[in-house]
């Protein structure tokens, strides 16, 4: 016999379920923003309790200030970004078939020289449009993100003006034990910062080193070779080689041999070097992502971010493998 407290509160919990399921359902579209919210709110909690309680600057001025300054450092090189690439994609279609038969005559040269065979025009036919498509892709995400960023700082101004209400209430209504939540609380903060942090500054590492590799070459688009050095440097294992082999196969098709050859040796020998270093000097400094994590998380962030899925996607999964590990140390 079910004592009849338990059956109320079984269907009390039912109830409470599917109400929480509805809401999540037709708030999912927002969730993106929810999270981005929360990566803000733990990088700029302490600048606005510094400007508020050490400089007794009035609390919704320290927030306005903080939001602004991350709105800028956030928003201007995507601005940056979408600008050049735009400017890309445009001149690029306006020349598609001048880019095709350059990208062709390259890699022919490349094969003579190698003696090994690579695409054929029906390959590059169709890979030219598969790029074209998943540019598209990007670029309407990339819009999307944008609006869902707006989103975004609206939460969090509510995140910033009740933080410390908001922490007390989440972390007390956790069914964890004390450890766990101390736990929790010291991770999820670890992987926001070596997310959030950590990622782009891979990025703008091997961007720095790329700019000196293609200042010594001389290439052209100096600032888009290296805006694109920076987006890979942030994607582990052969990420930076997105950037440097393309480069040099475009300067293979402009008879530009010896440059060519000079980017493929410094992008391999010293922008591999520096990603290696780098990623070394960061994992004592601000922590360790596993590269697995961030690979998988940029795919993930991508598709659902755009551009800015490069910093959310691998907090995403990182989340979900701390609660994973959360659960195994609480049940066992």
């Amino acid at each position: 016999m079910i004592p009849n407290a338990q059956i109320r509160q079984l269907l009390l919990l039912l109830l409470i379920s599917a109400l929480l399921g509805l809401i999540f359902w037709n708030l999912l579209l927002f969730m993106p923003a929810l999270m981005g919210a929360y990566t803000l709110y733990v990088l700029l909690r302490n600048p606005v309790n510094y400007l508020a309680n050490t400089q007794k600057w009035h609390k919704k001025l320290a927030i306005g200030v903080s939001m602004l300054g991350s709105f800028v450092v956030i928003l201007l090189p995507i601005y940056a970004l979408i600008a050049s690439l735009s400017a890309k994609a445009v001149a690029g279609f306006q020349n598609s078939q001048q880019l095709l038969q350059s990208l062709q005559i390259g890699i022919v040269s490349l094969e003579t020289r190698v003696g090994i065979h690579l695409l054929t025009p029906d390959r590059i036919q169709s890979l030219s449009g598969w790029g074209v498509q998943a540019a598209s892709n990007m670029l309407n995400a990339t819009l999307g993100g944008l609006l869902m960023l707006l989103v975004t700082y609206f939460i969090l101004w509510f995140m910033l003006a009740e933080g410390e209400k908001m922490e007390h209430s989440f972390f007390n209504w956790l069914p964890l034990k004390p450890e766990n939540i101390e736990y929790l609380r010291v991770e999820l903060n670890g992987l926001v910062y070596s997310n959030a942090i950590g990622i782009p500054l891979m990025g703008l590492i091997q961007g720095l080193a790329g700019l000196l590799g293609y200042s010594l070459a001389g290439v052209d688009d100096l600032w888009f070779w290296v805006l694109m050095t920076f987006i890979a440097g942030m994607i582990p294992f052969l990420g930076v080689a997105l950037a440097f082999i393309p480069l040099s196969l475009v300067l293979f098709s402009k008879g530009l041999n010896t440059q060519a050859i000079f980017i493929l040796v410094y992008g391999t020998v010293v922008i591999g070097s520096v990603d290696n270093v780098a990623r070394m000097w960061l994992m004592k400094k601000i922590g360790h992502t596993h590269p697995l994590v961030t690979l998988f998380g940029v795919i993930v962030g991508l598709k659902l971010f755009g551009f800015v899925g490069f910093i959310f996607g691998p907090i995403m999964i990182a989340m979900f493998l701390l609660l994973v590990n959360i659960y195994h140390k609480e049940f066992k």
